[in-house]
């Protein structure tokens, strides 16, 4: 995907904020759109259907939190990817924006190459989620084949219980999102199916005692992503 067809939504009460960072994303060449608060951020998605937002926490009228979770709510944009780009880098904070459904949390001051690496970063996903070999993924070291149900590790084949490969191959569908406990649990066991709290953690530990500790990793307070 070129950078000319990718819609960003920048949201900030901060007018400067909204002109510096607008000015080196459209360097990028990418589309960007802007809105100053959370209402205005719900109204503008629907209209626009970025690709990504960047969404500002303390803003008037609505807060990034509940503008998040309204977004997340509207039928078409369950997908879109969400960074909380915000001066508040309290651990609930943080919590409280992967709750709501973010992919990412940037916090500010950050240089505007770091941040530029940060949005490429999210924006690569889109190629995972758009990819047309939707039954291989493949990533640095390891491969999950879904068609033949099993996991390479450095060229060495492994077969999973059914349940850890269903939750690895949730978490690898999208790289570096965060995947809340709740989303897991009804994913992978099903909504009719009752499990004890730690049997996420049980699977987790079990998983990385056989492709290792390095793709698995525990957001506190929220849940699990796959690192790349």
């Amino acid at each position: 995907m070129k950078n000319e067809t990718i819609k960003i939504l920048l949201v900030d009460d901060e007018p400067d904020i909204l002109e510096i960072v607008g000015y080196h994303l459209k360097k990028e060449r990418y589309k960007v759109f802007k809105a100053s608060n959370g209402k205005e951020a719900v109204s503008k998605a629907q209209s626009v259907e970025p690709h990504l937002i960047l969404l500002d926490i303390m803003m008037p009228e609505m807060d990034g939190i509940e503008a998040c979770e309204k977004i997340r709510t509207i039928n078409g944009l369950e997908n879109v990817l969400i960074a909380f780009f915000t001066a508040r880098g309290e651990d609930y904070s943080q919590v409280a924006g992967f709750e709501a459904g973010a992919d990412d949390y940037i916090t500010k001051p950050v240089k505007p190459k770091v941040l530029i690496g940060k949005v490429k970063g999210l924006l690569r996903r889109l190629k995972h989620i758009d990819s047309t070999e939707s039954n291989i993924l493949s990533f640095d070291g390891i491969t999950i084949n879904k068609d033949q149900y099993y996991v390479e590790i450095n060229k060495d084949k492994i077969t999973l219980p059914r349940k850890e490969f269903e939750l690895l191959n949730l978490l690898a569908s999208v790289p570096n999102k965060v995947f809340n406990r709740e989303t897991i649990l009804k994913t992978v066991w099903g909504q009719d199916v009752i499990v004890g709290g730690r049997t996420i953690d049980v699977h987790i530990r079990k998983l990385r005692e056989k492709i290792g500790d390095d793709y698995i990793q525990t957001i506190k307070g929220v849940g699990y992503k796959f690192v790349v």
